[in-house]
C-alpha cells in the first residue's frame, strides 16, 4: 500500500488568520500505532520569483531587509501570487514594481513546494529575457528594496561564497540551469 493511503485524517480546523497567510490544525491517525495526532499547516497562496536578464546578460538582483533573518539578504524579484492573477501576471507585476524593470519574453521553469512539512503552496519560477528598466520602483509601505545588477555568469560563485543564502533563489537558479 502506499505511503500516503496508510494516513487518514480525522478532522480540521482553522486556528487563525492573517494578513499573508492562515493556519489549521489538522488530525491525523498515525500510520504506525494508529493514535491520533495533530498537525499545524500554513495556508499560503502560491509564490512567484522572477530571474530577470538584460541584454548585456546582466541578472537583476534585489536586497532586501527580511525580518525572520533581521538581516538584509539577496534575492531575484518575487513575491505573492495576489487572488485573481495567474503566476505570469504577478510575476510581471513584481517585477516592475520591485525593480522598475519590464520584460516582453518570459519563460516558465517550473514550481516546487516551498516546505510541504507545513506549507500548502508553490513558489513558480519564471525566467524573463531581455528585461529592461521602464520605470521607478512601486515599492510597498514595508518594502525596502535596492536593485544590483551583476553578470549572469557570475552567479554560481555568488552561490557559492555565500552572497545569495535564499533557497527558493537558489532553486531558481537550478531551474534555469536544468533549462538552458
Amino acid at each position: 500500500m502506499p505511503i500516503s493511503q496508510k494516513w487518514k485524517k480525522t478532522g480540521s480546523r482553522p486556528l487563525a488568520s492573517y494578513r499573508i497567510f492562515d493556519i489549521r490544525e489538522d488530525r491525523y491517525l498515525l500510520p504506525r500505532n494508529g493514535q491520533e495526532a495533530p498537525f499545524y499547516v500554513l495556508e499560503s497562496p502560491d509564490w512567484v520569483n522572477v530571474i530577470p536578464l538584460t541584454e548585456k546578460e546582466e541578472v537583476v538582483l534585489i536586497r532586501q531587509f527580511r525580518f525572520g533573518l533581521n538581516e538584509t539578504t539577496v534575492e531575484i524579484p518575487g513575491g505573492i501570487v495576489d487572488t485573481g492573477l495567474t503566476p505570469l501576471e504577478a510575476g510581471r507585476k513584481e517585477l516592475l514594481e520591485e525593480t522598475g524593470y519590464a520584460s516582453d519574453h518570459w519563460e516558465y521553469l517550473g514550481f516546487v513546494h516551498p516546505n510541504p512539512a507545513f506549507l500548502n503552496n508553490r513558489c513558480h519560477t519564471f525566467l524573463a529575457r531581455n528585461a529592461r528598466k521602464t520605470a521607478e520602483t512601486a515599492l510597498e509601505e514595508s518594502e525596502e528594496i535596492e536593485v544590483v545588477l551583476f553578470p549572469f555568469r557570475e552567479v554560481k560563485d555568488l552561490i557559492r561564497g555565500g552572497f545569495i543564502r535564499h533557497s527558493l533563489v537558489i532553486c531558481a537558479f537550478y531551474w534555469l540551469e536544468l533549462k538552458e
